[in-house]
């Protein structure tokens, strides 16, 4: 990606440096920007075929991940105990209308 953003801040260059007064290096830049245009052309193609291709798979991601992290949203980042469990509050409680589980015989709740 970074030799593409490269290649094509090189090959923006002013159009006074097309005239016939160039120095040897504006020549020899511009013709090694030709060569690798040239050269890169066939991986660009390739790469927008890839993109147009993926971009419905991508477009399906961002749905899915939105309503997900959207989901996340309801609860407070989680805290670190000293014994190693970590707790994951919620910011509204449940409804109280909700039914708990049972604790089990030695107070433990399966979850």
């Amino acid at each position: 990606m970074r030799r593409l953003v490269l290649i094509l801040a090189l090959s923006a260059t002013p159009a006074a440096a097309q005239q016939e007064g160039d120095s040897l290096m504006e020549r020899g830049l511009r013709l090694f920007m030709d060569g690798l245009m040239q050269e890169m052309e066939p991986a660009l193609r390739d790469l927008e075929g890839i993109a147009r291709n993926a971009a419905p798979l991508l477009e399906e991601l961002q749905k899915e991940l939105g309503e997900t992290l959207s989901e996340l949203d309801a609860y407070h980042p989680p805290e670190f105990l000293p014994n190693g469990d970590i707790l994951i509050r919620r910011k509204e409680p449940l409804d109280p209308d909700l039914p708990m589980p049972e604790p089990n015989a030695d107070g433990s709740i399966d979850l």
